[in-house]
C-alpha cells in the first residue's frame, strides 16, 4: 500500500474553508477538476524506493509536480513558488494542501527533478507530458489531422566569453557542456555601400523542436537538441511520436528549414501531405504541382500559428533562457513549459477560459495579489 504524507485538504482547514473563500470558477479550481492527478501519483511513485511502500511517507509526488507547474505557469523561481503557494489560497488548493499547512520547501522541487532524471532521464518528464495528451483524448478533445512543426532557440545560462576565459585561464570544464552555437535566423543587413548581405544571427544554447496540433492548439510532441542541431532531423521523429500517441496525421506543415527531398518523400510514403515551404530553386513540375495543391496552400497558411505559441512560451513562461544547465535539465524546462500551456488550453476546451494575469510584482504580498486573476 502506498504510504503518503497526510494533508488536511479534506478537513475543516481544507474543503470547508476553501469552499468559503475560493471562487469555484477560479482557474486553479477548474484545473484541479480538469485533470486526473491521481494518474500522475501512480506514474511518479515508481520513482520512489519500494514504490512508496517502505520508509517514511513522502509527499504525494503529484503535489510536488503541481508546485513545479505553478512555478512555470507564472515564470517565478522555485523559492518564490514556495512563498506563493504558502500565501495564495487558490494555488494552495490546487497543490492539494489544507489552509493550515505549509508547502514543501523549494529544495523538495530540486530533489523531485533529480529523482526524475535519475530514474530514466528525459523519458521520465516526457511521460508526464504525454499523460496530458492522453487525458485530453480521454476527455474527448477533438484533435485535427494537421500538425505544425518548427523549432525555437533557448539561450543557455552561460556567458560564453567569460566561460571561454575561465576554461583557458583556470583549466575548468565548460559551464554547460551540452550547449552549442546555433543560428537563430538569417538577417539581411545593408553595408556602407548599400549592398544587402545575409548575416547569420547566432545564439549559444539549445533548440526546442515542437509539433503542434492545429485544431486543438496543443503541443503534442517535443525534441531537444543543442543549438547546432539540424531542424530537418527532428521532423520525422516528431511525426512518429504523434502517431505513437494515436493521433491522426494527414498533413504536416513547416518552414523552408525543412525543405528536404528525402523528408518530403518519407512523408509521402506514409500518405502524409508535406505542406513544407519550398525554396525558390524548386522549379521542377513535381514541385509546381505541389505548390498548386489547395490542401498544400491551406496547410501552409496555418504554419505561423506555432510562432504565436513560441512567443507565449518565451514572454509568459520564461522559455527564452535556460533555467538550468545541461540538455536533460533543459528538457525538464521545455516539457514543463509546454505542459502548463497545454493545461491552460485544456481548461479552455473544457469550457472555462483562463483569465489574464498582470505583470509580476516584486514583494511576496504584491506577487500573490498580482497572481489572483490567474495565468495569461
Amino acid at each position: 500500500m502506498i504510504n503518503l504524507k497526510a494533508t488536511s485538504i479534506n478537513s475543516f482547514h481544507g474543503s470547508f474553508l476553501y469552499d468559503q473563500v475560493v471562487d469555484e470558477n477560479h482557474f486553479f479550481v477548474k484545473l484541479t477538476e480538469a485533470i486526473d492527478w491521481a494518474a500522475f501519483t501512480r506514474k511518479l511513485m515508481k520513482l520512489y524506493k519500494g514504490g512508496g511502500e517502505s520508509g517514511p511517507p513522502p509527499y504525494d509526488p503529484a503535489l510536488i509536480l503541481r508546485m513545479l507547474l505553478v512555478s512555470y505557469l507564472y515564470h517565478i523561481s522555485e523559492r518564490q513558488t514556495e512563498e506563493f503557494v504558502r500565501y495564495f489560497l487558490p494555488a494552495k488548493y490546487f497543490v492539494g494542501l489544507g489552509v493550515d499547512q505549509l508547502p514543501p520547501d523549494h529544495s523538495s522541487l530540486t530533489v523531485f527533478k533529480d529523482r526524475l532524471l535519475a530514474h530514466s532521464g528525459q523519458k521520465a518528464v516526457e511521460s508526464l507530458f504525454n499523460e496530458i495528451i492522453r487525458q485530453a483524448k480521454q476527455r474527448h478533445i477533438r484533435f485535427g489531422s494537421l500538425q505544425i512543426i518548427d523549432s525555437t532557440h533557448v539561450t543557455a545560462d552561460v556567458n560564453p566569453g567569460k566561460d571561454d576565459r575561465r576554461q583557458e585561464t583556470q583549466g575548468k570544464p565548460p559551464r554547460d557542456p551540452d550547449s552549442a552555437w546555433g543560428v537563430k535566423r538569417i538577417k539581411p543587413v545593408k553595408d556602407k555601400h548599400g549592398k544587402v548581405r545575409q548575416i547569420p544571427e547566432t545564439f549559444f544554447g539549445y533548440k526546442i523542436h515542437a509539433s503542434v496540433n492545429h485544431q486543438t492548439d496543443l503541443v503534442t510532441s517535443l525534441m531537444i537538441t543543442n543549438g547546432a542541431g539540424y531542424d530537418g532531423s527532428c521532423l520525422l521523429p516528431l511525426v512518429n511520436k504523434d502517431l505513437g500517441k494515436g493521433l491522426t496525421v494527414a498533413a504536416v506543415t513547416a518552414d523552408k528549414g525543412y525543405d528536404d527531398g528525402d523528408l518530403i518523400y518519407s512523408l509521402e510514403r506514409q500518405d502524409i501531405l508535406a505542406a513544407i515551404a519550398l525554396k525558390k530553386t524548386r522549379t521542377a513540375p513535381k514541385w509546381q504541382e505541389l505548390k498548386a495543391n489547395p490542401d498544400y496552400q491551406d496547410a501552409l497558411n496555418k504554419r505561423k500559428q506555432i510562432e504565436r505559441l513560441f512567443g507565449e512560451a518565451k514572454l509568459h513562461h520564461g522559455l527564452g533562457r535556460c533555467r538550468y544547465l545541461t540538455k536533460q535539465r533543459t528538457a525538464i524546462q521545455a516539457y514543463l513549459t509546454f505542459m502548463v500551456m497545454n493545461l491552460k488550453r485544456l481548461v479552455k476546451h473544457l469550457g472555462q477560459s483562463p483569465p489574464s494575469a498582470p505583470a509580476l510584482a516584486t514583494s511576496d504580498v504584491a506577487l500573490a495579489y498580482a497572481m489572483a486573476r490567474g495565468p495569461t
